[in-house]
């Protein structure tokens, strides 16, 4: 079967991911197969909405195939930055796509399944909704304009999710600007149907509901006074000295992950906030995913969470204190490599 399913039905155009075994991981071809549906709808006058979804129980997509980014850093190959520069140049075209693109947040969504979703004009999430940027745990900094969205949310949560890589649900996705719209899982079919039928700003106010009470609003007085620290260590020690026992998990958890992807993404958050467009932020995570093709700690990371499953990495270098500003530095380095886009 194929890995991507189009149709187009009544007023609107369908985009089912169709890898269920693998949460709907996204391959190079399936980024293709995409671009060339949205290339071809945007042009044409019979579909009105383009919907995502994805096939299965799961959730819509765990993200790119990050085993095969495994099997290409290890070799020593180049793949990965084809399917990286093809990705992010989808993201882009989501996020100014001219119709309403409207995207099925249903269960798991991470890394680059957040890429093809969270840019889009509707994002609809649900009670069955897990959305993350988990990228640190294998080594990885938050790609597919993740920086852009999570550099964008209020005070200081974004960075929490960058660098915890913690899953959020239906009200913390509204709260931090992932998501516009909590529906019932139960009545996605029906919305689809709808959806063929009428105009998507017409629909949805029939089908939005008030999200169950997440946890961040909670949370944000010592989010946002841990997390404005200028270095992943300071903001280690704030989390450790707050008294607050969900912050000292908080830095438990950072503590875990790879020192080195820790520090760039602080680093790409901060400077994706001062940029001025997706595209830009684009560019800059390029860089970052190229950089991080010929480091350890992806293949490391990968190896632990998704090949062995042994879930104790070794990073290299093991410890924050370790990585220095020069290696940091040299992750924003432009690549060899043409950017997705012209600066």
């Amino acid at each position: 079967m194929q890995d991507v399913l189009l149709r187009t039905d009544g007023r609107a155009g369908f985009v089912t991911l169709n890898r269920p075994k693998a949460i709907n991981a996204l391959t190079h071809a399936m980024v293709r197969r995409i671009d060339e549906a949205l290339t071809a709808w945007a042009d044409d006058p019979a579909v009105e909405t383009v919907v995502l979804e994805g096939a299965g129980e799961r959730g819509l997509c765990a993200g790119g195939d990050i085993r095969a980014i495994h099997d290409d850093a290890r070799a020593g190959r180049t793949a990965s930055v084809d399917f990286w520069r093809d990705e992010y140049r989808l993201n882009a075209r989501i996020a100014r796509y001219p119709k309403p693109y409207v995207a099925f947040m249903d269960g798991i969504v991470m890394g680059g399944g957040v890429g093809v979703s969270a840019h889009g004009s509707v994002r609809i999430v649900t009670e069955r909704s897990r959305v993350a940027m988990p990228e640190t745990g294998i080594g990885f900094v938050p790609d597919v304009g993740g920086t852009y969205l999570l550099g964008r949310a209020p005070g200081e949560l974004g960075t929490h999710l960058a660098l915890t890589g913690e899953g959020v649900g239906a009200a913390d996705a509204l709260l931090t600007g992932l998501a516009d719209h909590f529906v019932p899982s139960e009545d996605l079919p029906r919305l689809a149907l709808e959806l063929t039928r009428a105009p998507a700003r017409e629909v949805l106010p029939r089908f939005a509901r008030p999200a169950p009470a997440g946890d961040l609003a909670a949370r944000r007085a010592w989010i946002d006074a841990c997390y404005t620290a200028d270095t992943v260590e300071d903001i280690v020690d704030r989390l450790l000295d707050s008294g607050v026992p969900e912050a000292k998990e908080a830095a438990t958890t950072l503590l875990a992950k790879s020192p080195t992807a820790l520090k760039v993404t602080l680093a790409a958050i901060r400077r994706a906030r001062l940029l001025d467009s997706l595209e830009t932020v684009l560019n800059m995570e390029f860089r970052l995913s190229c950089a991080a093709l010929s480091s350890a700690d992806l293949v490391e990371g990968i190896r632990a969470q998704v090949v062995d499953k042994d879930r104790t990495p070794h990073w290299s270098p093991a410890t924050l204190p370790e990585v220095t500003a020069d290696a940091v530095t040299r992750y924003f380095a432009a690549p060899a490599t043409a950017e997705p886009f012209r600066s």
